[in-house]
């Protein structure tokens, strides 16, 4: 088992350092003899190193043994742990739903929400499934000690049998909605968006910072952690300095997407008629994955493409003519032109989203769809009609290009607005006091 082990890190740091072309014209397949945990004869195993298309890097992994017929299947993420957790919450209407495809890493609890039932992290191990396979896996999973709850346990029984045949009829085609929710600490879970490129209704995600004991349990070094973030403040502080305002200040990390040490480019610029801001870039030589630090423009010819864009990380875009909303979060943020943004929007949908509808999994239907798209935006980069770009930004940290400043620009209007409570709730505003602060502390 440790061979297996030491084999599996070795051939997963290899991973990790090779393109996701090579990966995925390669595909090795690593045979290894192991012990198996059950009759303690020696069994194989079998580890493979892939992409899945929207979940980026796995570990396959595959165990059997000749001598006793034991059997045991696995997925772990291969990828870097994210920089913040997420939270999956789908709403399940009909049978289609079952068939939503679901990628739950070994760090994810599942719990259905209206039974209140919760499958915890270390009870399964990482799984490529759908919502039908969660429920017909849990179904298992509490069918297997029935027989000794009834004998020994009738109580705990009914309530079981209760849980088991709400999920029953679940799979049978839910008669009301039931929701279904995905907690990831470590961000690496995901649950198919079957309007995509579009927001799906049914589907809500949310981000959180991760705790401590949440990190610890993931293995992360907090205290490198609190050293990068000291690096990053000295960086500031000292870009910030007038002296030195105009220099562009590196400092090295991984990349956040395969995890290869990658420097950021930090830079102080001051935008006329906005404000100072900080730009920060970061650009991995291995895998290209570049991240930099309510707007209405109408684009009426090729020169408005050429407007400079500041996007924040908490900045929505939506083009109304070809029905592009990009939620809150999606491609971080971007100092770029409007030109550039939306070839980035182009690049990603075909890259990530678009795959989910090709395969096994896909279907002409949605392939068609995709392609549709995809010409629209494609017809929009070109400027072929006019069309209208919205940024709405709920903290006000993002900027269009007025190209008549300091006079108003007849093409754009900028509108203020106050902050829903369900937005307030997402960056944890509604926590904070701001009146009265500390009257009742003991």
């Amino acid at each position: 088992m440790n061979k297996s082990l030491s084999l599996l890190k070795q051939s997963k740091s290899d991973f990790l350092t090779k393109s996701a072309t090579n990966v995925e014209e390669e595909s090795p397949v690593t045979v290894i003899e192991s012990l198996c945990m059950y009759c303690h004869e020696n069994g194989t195993s079998r580890i493979m190193l892939t992409l899945i298309p929207h979940f980026k890097e796995v570990i396959l992994m595959c165990f059997e043994c000749d001598h006793c017929g034991f059997k045991n299947n696995e997925v772990q993420s291969g990828s870097a742990v994210h920089e913040t957790g997420s939270i999956q919450t789908c709403t399940v209407k009909n049978k289609a739903d079952l068939n939503r495809q679901v990628v739950k890493s070994e760090s994810a609890s599942v719990k259905f929400v209206e039974l209140d039932f919760e499958i915890p992290p270390a009870t399964q191990r990482g799984v490529l499934t759908t919502i039908e396979g969660l429920i017909s896996k849990s179904i298992e999973g509490l069918s297997a000690e029935q027989p000794s709850r009834q004998e020994n346990a009738p109580e705990i029984y009914e309530k079981v049998q209760h849980v088991i045949q709400t999920l029953q009829s679940y799979l049978d085609g839910p008669s009301t909605p039931f929701n279904i929710e995905i907690n990831d600490a470590a961000g690496n879970s995901y649950v198919e968006n079957l309007c995509a490129p579009n927001k799906d209704p049914q589907l809500k995600i949310i981000h959180f910072k991760r705790t401590a004991e949440q990190n610890e349990e993931l293995g992360l070094q907090q205290e490198q952690e609190e050293r990068m973030d000291a690096a990053i403040q000295e960086a500031v502080d000292d870009t910030l300095d007038d002296e030195l305002a105009n220099e562009v200040h590196v400092f090295h990390g991984n990349c956040s997407r395969c995890n290869a040490p990658s420097d950021t480019r930090m830079h102080v610029m001051d935008i006329p008629h906005f404000k100072e801001v900080v730009i920060m870039a970061t650009d991995c030589e291995l895998c290209g994955y570049k991240s930099n630090e309510k707007i209405t423009l109408k684009i009426r010819d090729v020169e408005d493409l050429n407007r400079d864009i500041l996007k924040s990380e908490t900045c929505g875009l939506e083009i109304p003519e070809i029905e592009l909303d990009l939620t809150t979060g999606t491609l971080g943020g971007r100092f770029t032109t409007v030109e550039g943004l939306l070839s980035q929007v182009y690049d990603e949908i075909e890259k990530t989203a678009a795959p989910f509808s090709s395969g096994d999994s896909g279907s002409i239907e949605r392939r068609a769809a995709f392609d549709k798209f995809l010409a629209k935006l494609k017809s929009v980069l070109r400027v072929e009609q006019p069309f209208t770009l919205i940024l709405d930004d709920p903290l006000g940290n993002s900027y269009l290009q007025n190209i008549y400043a300091p006079d108003p620009d007849p093409d754009m209007t900028i509108e203020s607005y106050t902050r829903t409570y369900e937005q307030n709730e997402d960056f944890g505003l509604n926590d904070l006091v701001l009146e009265n602060y500390g009257e009742n502390q003991d």
